[in-house]
């Protein structure tokens, strides 16, 4: 359901994507046109690249109507361990259940493994309370002891606090309590309400959860602080909008109380533009495949609606369970580093050699050869045409450096050589997409492959002949994918609340208030937010599982007013269709409910990523040159070079074809076909045979 909003007033839009090597920047201006900038990532403070990317793109702060920003912030805190000093209150007796975790294994051989707990262990402090699963109080809270904990964390120079209860998500009154007395004492607004993170069953994942929350709520803080202050300061009077996990957007003023709402805020903008762009070409059903210099990330694409899950876990005992674009990611990426490991076998990442020093080609200091040095040895990439190149490296020495490191151990000559580096970096990848698609039921005929990033359209076709992907799609500008997506992306807020119930006894009323009270919420964080937008869209599911099973199938839902016999009949199905399997004998569970509030923004019309007037007449116009590329089928072939702004619209031609553009190279295998559609994408067609 939707309801009509105040429109926003039309301006120029700037979307922002930092990544691991580039961050990427878009600026869409309805009367001046389009404007694009690339620059290094600055890893150590990404507000020094974000200002560099607007500074380069000629961005006037002042006439801006609107910045979404993508970060990776918050995720690269976690999983490199610079987070703030954190602390738990949590129930007497219930102090390690975040060590205790499940009965997994950081290896799956072996019965010890060493794991590090966000929140250590003298710094994870217990009260008296306790609340049964029902939500009645047992023992009530000791407030006195809430005082003396907060006490004990802050002489231990603890700068976030979490306030994690048994059985919470039932009844949140004692954490909310905790949560009114350390407001009285916190030096910071750094406290995290394990409830309002998350109100879903399940301790443990529900504490994790929490902790990441207020391990890395400082650390966005005084990032976005940094951030708007530079803006401010450039003439922006505007609200900045960040990018959540989930595909939504948020306002930078309230971003950092739901801090984990950001980790995995990159990949999800990349999946968002492609939903995006794919449903504008008509097409419905899509595998996302995104390579930037550091890794790749594959979502599926159901209907022209990304696929969202709560299940995810960044690293071993890590579980983040707040809903998030649902993102494989793997280490291989343009600059992964191709080396041969103790048993003499051919290795391609995870290893990178990152912004810097970079690819060999890249010409700062680099030595070990990488994915784009393969490419580049291959002739799939201009040496003339590489960005960000401080000193030049010819085509010789990096073959040399293949040759040494890769080609004289394996006995290969060089083009073998960097072909192997190429088909294991492949093999990587494309079981990377079997983890999104054949692995849940899917198969990958049925999809297209939608390729962008900076190298992943070098790539895509011979993904797609491995998977026998009969289609893939290249966007207009996929270099600049991920900025597309901060562009078009809506405001979204996500809540859960847990029933946790026999299907039979539910209480349908409760469902319903619950459901209500969800969109409520949702709709004041909107307007706390002070984004005008053009509706307010609600979406409902809710998770069910049959009783004794740990599995949970997700179930759209039409809205609060759902009765327990649509319940029950969409259960079935949905079970059957995943399984092939009926259990009528066994009585399903309501488990919990979802409610997704968002905010829709005005729509962006793609073809303001084209400019008609530098296209050709022909296809055949639109080459630039001629020069051998090495293909798997056929070796080196002579191959034509096009520019793709010169590509016409309706426009057909035929590989063997490098397409080249400022923000990739797109590799067109021999007996493939190519046709340009009306928004300006390259729809490839794919002889899989």
């Amino acid at each position: 359901m939707a309801e009509s909003s105040a429109p926003v007033e039309d301006g120029k839009i700037v979307g922002i994507d930092v990544g691991g090597t580039f961050t990427d920047l878009i600026l869409i201006d309805p009367a001046g046109g389009l404007r694009m900038a690339k620059v290094p990532t600055t890893v150590q403070n990404q507000a020094y690249g974000v200002m560099s990317a607007l500074e380069k793109a000629g961005a006037d702060l002042a006439q801006i109507s609107s910045i979404v920003h993508g970060t990776t912030t918050t995720t690269n805190a976690l999983l490199e361990r610079k987070i703030a000093k954190c602390g738990l209150i949590t129930t007497k007796g219930f102090r390690d259940v975040l060590e205790l975790g499940r009965r997994t294994r950081p290896k799956p051989y072996g019965l010890i493994g060493s794991f590090e707990p966000l929140i250590a262990r003298e710094n994870r402090l217990e009260v008296a309370e306790r609340m049964d699963a029902q939500g009645h109080v047992l023992t009530k809270l000791d407030e006195e002891g809430v005082r003396a904990a907060a006490k004990t964390l802050l002489d231990q120079g603890v700068e976030a606090v979490v306030v994690h209860f048994l059985h919470a998500y039932a009844n949140p009154a004692h954490e909310q309590r905790a949560a009114e007395i350390l407001r009285e004492i916190w030096p910071n607004p750094y406290i995290t309400i394990g409830s309002d993170i998350l109100s879903e069953f399940r301790e443990y994942e529900r504490g994790t959860t929490a902790s990441v929350n207020a391990a890395i709520q400082p650390v966005l803080d005084r990032y976005i602080r940094r951030l708007t202050d530079e803006l401010s300061a450039q003439g922006y009077a505007r609200d900045l909008l960040v990018m959540q996990g989930n595909g939504g957007t948020v306002s930078a003023r309230i971003v950092a109380e739901a801090a984990v709402n950001t980790v995995m805020s990159g990949p999800a903008s990349g999946v968002m533009a492609a939903a995006y762009t794919a449903r504008a070409a008509g097409i419905a059903h899509v595998i996302t495949y995104d390579m930037g210099g550091t890794s790749s990330d594959v979502g599926l694409i159901l209907n022209g609606v990304p696929a969202v899950s709560a299940e995810l876990e960044l690293e071993y005992a890590i579980p983040i369970h707040v809903p998030m674009v649902d993102v494989h990611t793997i280490g291989a990426g343009g600059g992964s580093l191709a080396r041969i490991d103790e048993a003499g076998m051919l290795q391609v990442g995870p290893e990178s050699a990152g912004a810097n020093p970079g690819p060999i080609c890249y010409g700062r200091g680099g030595t070990r050869p990488t994915i784009t040095d393969a490419n580049l040895a291959l002739g799939r990439l201009n040496p003339t045409g590489l960005l960000a190149v401080d000193s030049p490296v010819s085509v010789d020495d990096v073959k040399g450096a293949i040759q040494s490191v890769v080609g004289d151990p394996l006995g290969l000559d060089t083009d073998r050589a960097a072909a192997a580096i190429l088909a294991i970096g492949n093999m990587k990848m494309a079981n990377a997409i079997r983890m999104v698609s054949l692995s849940r039921g899917h198969d990958p005929r049925d999809f297209a492959l939608f390729a962008f990033g900076g190298a992943g359209p070098l790539h895509a076709v011979a993904l797609a002949r491995e998977l026998a992907i009969p289609t893939v799609l290249i966007p207009a500008r996929p270099g600049i994918t991920n900025a597309l997506g901060c562009v078009v992306a809506d405001l979204r807020h996500d809540y859960v609340n847990t029933v946790n119930t026999p299907l039979a006894g539910v209480d349908m009323d409760q469902v319903a208030a619950l459901l209500r009270a969800q969109v409520a919420a949702g709709r004041d964080t909107i307007a706390r937010e002070g984004t005008a937008v053009e509706e307010i869209t609600v979406l409902h599911d809710v998770d069910m599982q049959f009783q004794g099973q740990t599995h949970i199938l997700t179930l759209p839902i039409p809205g609060p007013e759902v009765t327990r016999e649509h319940l029950e009949a969409a259960f079935a199905k949905a079970y059957w269709e995943r399984f092939e399997v009926e259990l009528p004998e066994i009585r399903p569970v309501l488990v919990n409910l979802h409610t997704a509030v968002i905010g829709r923004r005005p729509a962006i019309a793609l073809t303001a990523l084209i400019d008609a007037s530098q296209q050709a007449a022909t296809p055949e116009a639109a080459i630039i040159a001629r020069r051998p590329v090495w293909f798997e089928q056929g070796g080196w072939q002579d191959t034509p070079i096009y520019r793709r702004e010169a590509l016409p619209l309706g426009g057909q031609f035929a590989g063997p074809a490098i397409v080249e553009q400022l923000d990739t190279t797109i590799v067109i295998e021999p007996d493939c076909r190519v046709d340009v559609d009306d928004l300006g994408n390259l729809i490839i067609t794919v002889r899989t045979s």
